[in-house]
């Protein structure tokens, strides 16, 4: 996780591949990791590669320097506003709608590591991924009210899901720079730890979620998706399918061999 400044020429989007983790990091420290058209279209790939990548088996979301990332590029933006072509619209449905669909449905886990300020679309990347750990330097920002905008890259139904529907728009109508405490206070983050030791807390839940049956946890994280829209039977129904799946999986009888072998299990994926 490489928190050093980019220099000029380096990538917007730095990605290492270790022990079966993706780290992804958001590498525009200089502009706070806000999301220009380079940044968005190498995360966009980045994210299709590695969820189609059996080698990866779990995935960490970070940002070098001080900020996780302030969403989108308001230099970038202002010059757009002339083009017809180019509109905030197209950018939700070309960049943060593919960004956020990967991040969340991608059939392994997700983290994000708050190193520092998540605000706009920076927070709702970090709100679809499964767990957030936040530097206690880190704070939440919906922002989009503050600049005259809707909310976009899910926050409308993460948010409500997470803090329910009264907190979630009181946090959208009255933005604010929420601290990272509160933030676990509210349900926001999953853990908060001193700054110095965000890398070593991260790596230890990654290689934990990187050893786990993954084929196990893309099943519940489907399972969870999709009763936010559906009745209890449809999803008995489904949760019944993905029992199926799991069920006859080798890394089931992995697990179960295991436990009557009384030895740790090793799993495939499969």
């Amino acid at each position: 996780m490489s928190q050093s400044p980019a220099s000029p020429a380096a990538p917007p989007l730095l990605v290492e591949v270790e022990d079966g983790v993706a780290w992804l990091t958001l590498n525009r420290p200089e502009a706070m990791n806000s999301l220009d058209n380079a940044l968005k279209d190498a995360l966009v790939a980045a994210l299709r590669e590695v969820a189609d990548d059996p080698a990866v088996r779990c995935v960490v979301l970070t940002g070098s320097g001080r900020a996780f990332c302030v969403g989108q590029d308001l230099k970038e933006h202002v010059r757009s506003l002339g083009d017809p072509d180019s509109t905030l619209a197209t950018t939700v449905t070309d960049h943060y709608n593919p960004i956020v669909t990967l991040l969340s449905t991608m059939n392994k886990p997700v983290v994000a590591a708050l190193n520092g300020v998540a605000a706009g679309a920076g927070l709702s990347f970090a709100l679809a991924c499964d767990f957030r750990v936040a530097s206690d330097r880190a704070g939440l920002n919906t922002s989009f009210a503050g600049i005259a905008l809707s909310c976009d890259s899910g926050a409308s139904w993460t948010l409500p899901r997470l803090v329910g529907p009264a907190r979630a728009k009181e946090l959208l109508l009255l933005p604010r720079t929420v601290p990272a405490q509160e933030a676990l206070a509210l349900g926001l983050v999953t853990q908060v730890v001193p700054a110095e030791q965000l890398e070593g807390a991260v790596r230890e839940l990654a290689g934990r979620l990187a050893a786990g049956p993954t084929l196990a946890y893309g099943s519940i994280r489907r399972a969870v998706a999709f009763s936010a829209g559906a009745g209890l039977a449809e999803s008995l129904a489904h949760e019944a399918e993905l029992m199926a799946l799991t069920g006859g999986s080798s890394d089931h009888r992995a697990a179960v061999d295991a436990f009557l072998a009384k030895q740790d299990p090793t799993y495939t994926g499969a």
